[in-house]
């Protein structure tokens, strides 16, 4: 009997450990290393991936597209650059100017006040005996007809074009360059001729005139070489005297501007009528320096604000066509005769640096 109770407990425990097993198997607790034990045919289940934490204070990297510059990379301008001026005969750039004062810049409003003309002072070579006041502009006087030109050439910049296509004038020599300088007269290769490049003055020197006008200065508004400015137009007179030696230099004074209405079409600042006005007493007095005559165009065209009228020009700078007409009355009106300057025969050619022989011309003496 005692058998037969032992053997019914042993049935009675296998079949609660095949009833176990049938269920699904028993488990054990998990060991140090957290795995769990497998059975027939599971796999070892992966620890879930956990984000690395940034230091404390610092930013997380910002993701960019594909091809996109990071967010704080490096830096490569460090500021942001001033917008370049409209190019409105925009100067160029000339080394000496910004080497004027030791820091001059082209955006320096701050200039030099020249010395007014001198008196008593030794009369350049070939006015003597001369009657003509060379410290004065050139005074009224009969007018004449366009013909007066038609062996005159004319030396400038975009506003000397606008004056030589709007004026009506019909005739003489156009020598005008867009965005030239006093700086630049020498060296920029203006003008093609036939296929072959020329300065102004190369071309000047191709014929023969009576009257030679110049009229260069808006360009330079923005150096701050009030000095260079000067020294530059006295060579420039020498150099038109050693190439035409039998005519008569007409220095045009700057007309003013308005410079409200240069601001209101987005021109330049360093345009002035503070610094135009130093430039026209430095080219009035080299022209008495050097012997030739002043024309004082400003006092034609400035209105009782100090400024070229707002309407006689679209950008505050060049003219429109009845102000270039009345320009060109004004040169009619101004003329004066080659032997009233230099009734000795006129200024003898000086010897210049810079001029027809370093150009490649032969001497007009």
């Amino acid at each position: 009997m005692r058998m037969f109770h032992s053997r019914w407990k042993t049935a009675l425990i296998g079949l609660c450990v095949l009833g176990l097993l049938t269920a699904g198997g028993c488990s054990r607790p998990s060991g140090p290393g957290g795995d769990v034990a497998a059975g027939a045919g599971q796999s070892t289940p992966v620890a879930p991936e956990v984000e690395p934490k940034q230091p404390s204070g610092q930013e997380p990297p910002v993701m960019e597209p594909d091809g996109a510059e990071p967010k704080g990379g490096p830096d490569v301008t460090g500021a942001a650059k001033e917008p370049e001026p409209p190019q409105t005969d925009k100067p160029e750039k000339e080394p000496e100017a910004a080497q004027a004062h030791g820091t001059g810049t082209a955006s320096d409003k701050a200039v030099q006040t020249p010395l007014p003309p001198e008196t008593g002072a030794e009369k350049a070579p070939g006015t003597e005996g001369s009657s003509y006041d060379f410290s004065q502009p050139v005074p009224a006087g009969p007018e004449v007809d366009n013909n007066y030109f038609a062996d005159a050439a004319f030396i400038g910049d975009s506003r000397t074009d606008g004056f030589m296509l709007y004026s009506g004038i019909g005739c003489g020599k156009n020598l005008s360059s867009n965005g030239l300088s006093i700086f630049k007269l020498k060296e920029k290769k203006a003008l093609t001729i036939d296929g072959q490049k020329y300065t102004l003055l190369e071309a000047l020197a191709l014929e023969q005139y009576s009257k030679v006008y110049l009229s260069l200065g808006v360009n330079e508004l923005g150096y701050n070489n009030d000095k260079g400015f000067y020294q530059k137009y006295c060579d420039a007179i020498e150099t038109i005297r050693q190439l035409q030696p039998n005519a008569v230099i007409y220095i045009q004074g700057l007309i003013p501007l308005n410079e409200g209405v240069i601001a209101q079409t987005g021109g330049s600042s360093y345009l002035t009528n503070e610094h135009l006005r130093v430039y026209n007493d430095l080219m009035r007095k080299a022209a008495q320096e050097e012997g030739v005559v002043f024309l004082d165009l400003y006092s034609e065209f400035v209105d009782a604000n100090g400024e070229l009228p707002a309407e006689a020009s679209k950008d505050g700078v060049h003219l429109r066509g009845a102000w270039c007409r009345q320009w060109l009355a004004y040169l009619k009106t101004h003329t004066v005769d080659y032997d009233t300057l230099y009734p000795s025969g006129g200024a003898a050619p000086m010897s210049i640096s810079g001029g027809a022989e370093e150009q490649g011309q032969s001497d007009a003496a």
